[in-house]
């Protein structure tokens, strides 16, 4: 084994356990009684997503002390442009799913290297699951390989998307039928996605990095594709942390979903 993969394999144990160690927080802190207030923007936040921001943050940066963070309930800096390395996270990614006591909230982790997600795990605590990837050594779910579907056809291919966005009149080439459904965090759908259980998730509004960096590498480490909806790349640890959109999908379907989203400008960040 190289020195650059088991240093690899090591960043992965260590996202891995923290992502398990914050699951098990998340849960006590909701048995236990949450409290809850809005953002600026209007977003739910509770104390459990504070909580867990603390834990991840002394473990991680506990172990690796010259690498960035950036954080949904932490305070960016631009300090963490300066890194090499920077560890990407969200503590609790569909904090609605998670206050009603659904399932679909995960905790995404990933580190980032000169821009690009190495390491990710994504963790499903209420489902027990747990997606995971290192650059360059394939997909995994609860430790069994995973692979995007090998769906070559738009017409009744399974979307994670809004379907009001999808069926509306303002797309210059229709979309066939498809089957949509809805989950709340958006790094669980892409994790869905690289596990192969739905064909794409689609979204044409900005998103956060701590949403999507930890998915990108799983998705693609599983074959699939992701970029934003002009077919454009993704890179990390920008001034403005955010995606133009989504468009995440099995590989033969990339180029007929950015087809018929091209045309629809990127929304200004």
């Amino acid at each position: 084994m190289s020195e650059a993969s088991h240093d690899l394999g090591a960043d992965l144990e260590l996202i891995r356990a923290a992502a398990l160690a914050a699951g098990e927080l998340a849960l006590a802190e909701r048995d236990a009684g949450l409290k809850i207030w809005s953002k600026s923007g209007g977003s739910p936040v509770t104390s459990a997503d504070v909580a867990v921001d603390r834990l991840l943050r002394d473990a991680l940066l506990g172990a690796r002390p010259d690498h960035g963070w950036l954080s949904e309930e932490t305070a960016d800096t631009p300090d963490r442009l300066s890194s090499r390395r920077l560890i990407v996270v969200d503590p609790i990614d569909g904090t609605v799913a998670y206050m009603k006591g659904k399932p679909w909230w995960c905790i995404p982790i990933a580190i980032v290297e000169d821009g690009q997600p190495v390491a990710a795990v994504i963790h499903a605590p209420a489902l027990s699951e747990t997606f995971t990837a290192i650059r360059g050594g394939g997909a995994f779910l609860n430790g069994r390989p995973i692979s995007a579907s090998d769906t070559a056809d738009l017409d009744d291919a399974s979307v994670l998307a809004d379907a009001r966005l999808m069926e509306g009149p303002h797309w210059p080439e229709p979309w066939p039928a498809m089957r949509y459904e809805k989950r709340n965090a958006i790094a669980y759908r892409m994790a869905l996605v690289a596990a192969g259980a739905f064909d794409a998730a689609i979204a044409l509004t900005p998103k956060w990095d701590w949403d999507v960096c930890a998915g990108a590498l799983i998705v693609e480490e599983a074959g699939g594709r992701v970029s934003d909806h002009h077919g454009g790349a993704w890179r990390f640890n920008q001034a403005d942390p955010r995606q133009s959109s989504l468009v995440c999908s099995a590989p033969a379907l990339h180029p007929l979903i950015v087809r018929r989203t091209a045309p629809i400008p990127l929304a200004p960040r």
